[in-house]
């Protein structure tokens, strides 16, 4: 932690890219007990890539951190390099975030970029680090060594009620590669997922495949899934947001940096 302390020390202003999650939120308080909350800015990107939450959820951070926030419309959907959705979609994506964020800092004339890629990320194909290196944007999280499991627990002790928040990702990460990525489709994904987490499933993905959802959940939720017949109603909701097919992945919810579970399955009996 002291690390972070003195490398953000060393920057004069900041502007931190803010997507409301664990990381960045972590990185926001930290760099503002570092430095002040006058000489750090945060800025949060919006698109139909992102949820209603995520966005929702940086304006209250930064309000309730006290620290000026930026919200900046990106246009993804515009980009035919990124509607392919080939599997460098997310380095498309990442540039044309950048690329506005770039200008904005430069008015400012802020000349520290930073985001809250940690140690974890690092272990996954992830085309969208390149672009952070193209516009060097600077990862403290990662330089420092802190991994998820790190950045929860002191984000526990720093009070921030982000420490036990699901991972997210942008939604067109659930879109399989090859199919095209348009704004229906990220809603269906969208109105899915929001459907399983009020039923009170706090860490959830709707793959689509064609017109098929494939849910993953935690493993631990996979029972209560099927034990308080919740698979009845979420076929009758997904059927009715599109889906034609609707399955449950029984290897459950699996982070990008996480070994697969197959040597931990139990064989069925």
């Amino acid at each position: 932690m002291q690390r972070l302390i003195s490398l953000l020390k060393g920057w004069k202003r900041v502007l931190i890219a803010l997507s409301g999650g664990k990381d960045s939120t972590f990185l926001l308080k930290t760099a503002k007990d570092a430095l002040g909350e006058d000489r750090v800015y945060a800025i949060t990107a919006i698109s139909p890539i992102f949820t209603r939450d995520e966005i929702e959820n940086a304006k209250a951070i930064a309000k309730e951190l006290n620290i000026r926030h930026i919200l900046v419309e990106t246009h993804q959907l515009d980009s035919p390099l990124f509607i392919s959705n080939t599997p460098k979609r997310c380095y498309y994506c990442k540039r044309q975030i950048l690329e506005r964020i770039k200008e904005i800092a430069n008015d400012l004339g802020i000349s520290k970029i930073l985001d809250g890629t940690n140690m974890d990320d690092i272990s996954d194909y992830r085309p969208g680090l390149k672009a952070l290196e193209e516009f060097d944007v600077y990862s403290p999280l990662k330089d420092v060594g802190l991994t998820e499991k790190e950045i929860r627990s002191l984000s526990k002790e720093m009070g921030l009620n982000t420490w036990n928040r699901p991972s997210m990702s942008c939604l067109a990460t659930r879109i399989s590669y090859g199919e095209p990525i348009t704004v229906d489709k990220l809603k269906m994904i969208a109105e899915a997922e929001e459907y399983l987490m009020e039923m009170g499933f706090r860490q959830v993905r709707v793959r689509m495949h064609g017109k098929v959802a494939r849910i993953e959940l935690e493993m631990g939720d996979i029972k209560r899934f099927i034990d308080n017949h919740c698979h009845n109603r979420t076929v009758i909701k997904f059927k009715e947001l599109g889906f034609d097919r609707i399955t449950l992945d029984l290897e459950g919810y699996r982070r990008p940096y996480e070994k697969k579970r197959q040597d931990n399955l139990k064989r069925c009996p």
